[in-house]
């Protein structure tokens, strides 16, 4: 997550779990961060560095920049950046050779027209960077309330001020096209300030604003993923997932894009099995495949006359009898080829391997001392005889 977002809690912005207060040198604290491993390499003698820079802004939002005024810059350093109109603050997040690879990645004419950098900010400048980013949160309220009032079917999902504070992009997302031009006009007379609306896609909204997914992670698309690809539920399909669109969909509101990272793992597994569509001919009936493992290589088959009982098979014995079939020959019956599971009886032993004693041995009441009464003993008798 972002520094001034951090999920420790702070008041005037500044984080309480990061000791460099907001301005670590790894930037690893961010969105789509990009390790440098060419830092501690120095370059060729007689090759200057690479005079552009990347700069994060809010919310992962990267663009990059030319140091015309050749400005020694390190990753974190909060840097004026030039405008369509008046002037942006971000951050420093990737200089060097590194930024030259970016540019390719993202299609970026490094040779072409880029915007530049003013100077570092300075303390007024940033005074009024953070003034600003701290509107953000009531207005974006009062935005959707405005919204709401026009019976607009769009929701604001974030607001980002240009650093200079003359500017407010708002972020929305709608299902169909919507007309904000009244929408607009009252934000300027509600606000005082220049509006911008951009649409976002529901997965972008998603990597804007992070979160935690369902595996206890970091969102994929807020964290490393840049690219969205297509995702259909014949992935799911394929993996033999139960088709929940509670289940299968992330915070977008779409499909997970974790369903595409194994599905060729999947693919290629499913090429030693027949098709689930394949039946299997036999004297005793048509049998159809009811379900598949494709770690153990299982396949279960039940007849038309009788779908409730399955009957288990291996995937090479099934694709034997398909090819038997294409032949226009039937088997006797499927019992004839079920595999039969063997339950192994694991013994349980329990071993101290902590070595202490049993758990009970505070249980066991102690022995009282009897040292006093033996000695007492002789001098009642002793008593008696006087």
């Amino acid at each position: 997550m972002a520094c001034t977002s951090c999920s420790t809690g702070s008041n005037d912005g500044t984080p309480r779990g990061c000791k460099n207060n907001g301005t670590c040198g790894t930037d690893s604290c961010n969105k789509l961060t990009v390790f440098d491993w060419l830092s501690n390499m120095t370059l060729p003698g007689g090759q200057e560095p690479f005079d552009c820079v990347e700069v994060r802004f809010k919310n992962g939002r990267k663009e990059f920049f030319r140091n015309t005024e050749k400005l020694q810059l390190a990753i974190s350093d909060v840097v004026a950046t030039e405008a369509t109109s008046g002037h942006d603050v971000g951050i420093v997040s990737l200089t060097g050779e590194l930024v030259r690879v970016q540019m390719d990645k993202k299609k970026v004419d490094y040779k072409g027209e880029i915007p530049k950098i003013y100077r570092k900010a300075t303390q007024k400048d940033i005074d009024i960077w953070q003034e600003v980013r701290n509107k953000e949160e009531a207005i974006q309220v009062r935005a959707r309330e405005l919204a709401i009032a026009l019976n607009l079917e769009m929701k604001i999902s974030d607001i980002e001020f240009q650093g200079d504070g003359s500017k407010a992009t708002f972020y929305y997302t709608a299902n169909d096209r919507v007309d904000f031009r009244q929408l607009i006009k009252d934000y300027a007379s509600e606000f005082k300030i220049r509006i911008e609306m951009k649409q976002v896609g529901f997965r972008q909204e998603a990597a804007r604003l992070g979160g935690i997914g369902s595996c206890g992670r970091e969102l994929c698309c807020s964290s490393w993923l840049t690219d969205f690809r297509s995702v259909n539920t014949s992935a799911a399909r394929y993996q033999q997932l139960s088709l929940n669109p509670q289940k299968l969909a992330g915070q977008c509101g779409k499909l997970k894009c974790c369903l595409n990272y194994e599905l060729d793992t999947y693919l290629d597994a499913l090429k030693g099995f027949p098709d689930m569509d394949t039946k299997i001919l036999t004297e005793k009936g048509d049998a159809y495949c009811q379900k598949l493992d494709i770690f153990k290589g299982l396949m279960w088959f039940s007849y038309a006359n009788n779908p409730a009982h399955w009957h288990m098979i291996k995937a090479d014995q099934a694709k034997q009898i398909v090819a038997l079939n294409k032949q226009g020959k039937k088997i006797v019956q499927l019992e004839d080829y079920v595999e039969e599971v063997t339950a192994v009886s694991v013994e349980k032993k329990f071993e101290n391997v902590v070595g202490q004693d049993s758990l009970t041995r505070f249980d066991q009441p102690k022995k009282k001392n009897n040292k006093n009464k033996k000695r007492r003993k002789p001098t009642k008798e002793k008593d008696k005889n006087e």
